[in-house]
């Protein structure tokens, strides 16, 4: 259900940017790119620090030894 509400937000992001992205005035279209530039980051570490780090995966080698 939030997945659903998340997707429905960015298909209306260019409608709320209003054309903004073909004018001289990019200031909206630079903070959102700011924004989901750092998102990514964020996901990447995370992804780093719960799968693939030594902990995790000596974590795993034991709960599939079982």
């Amino acid at each position: 259900m939030a997945l659903a509400h998340l997707a429905s937000i960015v298909a209306a992001l260019p409608l709320a940017l209003d054309g903004e992205a073909e004018t001289a005035g990019n200031t909206g279209l630079g903070i959102i790119s700011v924004v989901f530039i750092a998102l990514g980051w964020i996901g990447l570490f995370a992804l780093w620090y719960f799968v693939f780090r030594d902990r995790s995966r000596s974590t795993r080698d034991k709960d599939s030894a079982d």
